[in-house]
């Protein structure tokens, strides 16, 4: 089974990270500007931010999350292939925006509401190991999406490309239809009679909150439940100090990040004299990342230690390579940075699975995951035009924004912590 969950989550994530290269390199074809396709990127992204807890309510309200996640992924594979379509029909910029606006609701299914399913796939005793193979997916799909998708986009274009990504994604519909059910009995220390988050608020028995005890409103009460279903997966966010910083850190983290993805081009271009190695430079922190996931897998048990200590090395290696005055020690500072980026954020999945009440699981990743999808936006935003003024500039920035998510992580608990 964890074979079958992971070859659907590289399939997907692959898809995923292949489908921005593709729609960059298809929107320039078609238009000679990046405008279009950079639009549509952020219409894709900047609505994760809605989708992720909508998608968190329905994952773990379904009784088969499996079959849900099938639907949400045929739905994104859905909207890239009509933006993809409309860029070569030349529909209106707007129209394809507004499609990607909805589109993109669904895309925290591809990453937090997958690795949602983790503990139902592997178990409590093989879920640390399995925490760290899942975190190398997302290694294994940064390094291979966009190579991927730059030699197909080479020998038969960007719609070529974008056609691909779009059948990775169908290709992980039988693992995600096939992903097992939750046991329908309240797991120990996490039953219903007791509110599952913490919060004080009243729950039914069978932990489906007061919106089902008040069934028979219809819709009212239908959106009744999923407004105080969303607030429930929050406050189980914010009421645990660990869970809140380890989220904290990694919006902060990953806002930095954004701008070492939007500085690397510029870098290589100001080393090398051409964008192409730039690129190259992302590579490396993903292959370093899955090199430091596959010699530290069992490390789960000190997972906030870990998150702290790998964001300080993700911050020195893009330290390092803000100052380099030789290409090769830029790719001497993004191998650095990606030893630290991969372990970072297996703790960080550690630390969610660790902490997360069952029944809420599904709202916390996805939730999650949109915050980081959210932040990396922001992020990506602002280092534009740092770059552009001094790409040294733009990854100091990066780096200060990594010491401050170690400074949220290493800051002191409270005397008290709910739940």
């Amino acid at each position: 089974m964890l074979t079958r969950y992971m070859a659907g989550a590289v399939l997907a994530r692959t898809g995923d990270e292949m489908s921005g290269p593709a729609l960059l390199v298809t929107g320039l074809a078609v238009t000679g500007s990046p405008l279009l396709a950079s639009s549509v990127l952020a219409g894709l992204t900047i609505s994760a931010a809605v989708g992720g807890p909508l998608l968190g309510v329905l994952l773990d309200r379904a009784r088969r999350p499996g079959k849900v996640l099938g639907w949400c992924l045929a739905g994104y594979a859905g909207g890239l292939l009509m933006v993809v379509g409309g860029m070569a029909g030349q529909v209106p910029g707007a129209v394809l925006v507004g499609v990607a606006v909805v589109t993109g609701l669904l895309g925290p299914a591809l990453t937090g509401g997958w690795t949602a399913q983790l503990p139902l796939v592997a178990g409590p005793r093989r879920l640390g190991r399995a925490t760290a193979f899942d975190s190398m997916s997302y290694n294994v799909a940064g390094l291979a999406g966009p190579a991927l998708a730059g030699v197909i986009a080479s020998a038969g274009g960007g719609v070529m490309a974008a056609l691909v990504s779009v059948g990775m994604l169908v290709a992980a519909l039988p693992a995600a239809h096939g992903l097992p059910s939750p046991d329908p009995r309240p797991a120990d220390g996490d039953g219903g009679a007791r509110t599952a988050d913490g919060d004080g608020g009243a729950r039914t028995a069978d932990g489906d909150g007061a919106g089902r005890a008040a069934g028979g409103d219809g819709g009212v009460a239908g959106w009744r439940v999923v407004r105080e279903e969303v607030r429930a997966g929050f406050r189980a966010i914010v009421s645990n100090g660990t869970l809140r910083r380890a989220t904290v850190a990694s919006m902060v983290s990953c806002c930095g990040l954004a701008m070492v993805v939007v500085s690397a081009p510029v870098l290589g271009a100001r080393l090398s004299g051409e964008s192409g190695p730039g690129a190259l430079l992302l590579a490396v922190i993903a292959a370093g990342g899955l090199v430091a996931n596959a010699v530290l897998s069992r490390t789960s048990r000190w997972a906030a230690g870990v998150q702290a200590a790998g964001t300080a090395v993700l911050g020195a290696g893009v330290v390092v390579m803000a100052c380099a005055e030789t290409y090769w020690m830029a790719v001497v500072g993004a191998a650095v940075a990606g030893a630290g980026e991969g372990p970072q954020l297996t703790a960080l999945f550690a630390v969610r699975h660790r902490e997360t009440p069952a029944r809420l699981r599904g709202q916390v990743f996805t939730t999650g995951a949109s915050l980081k999808i959210t932040s990396f936006a922001i992020g990506s935003a602002v280092a534009g035009p740092l770059a552009a003024y001094d790409v040294s500039l733009a990854l100091l920035a990066g780096a200060a924004l990594q010491a401050a998510a170690v400074a949220v992580l290493v800051a002191k608990r409270r005397a008290t912590r709910d739940g």
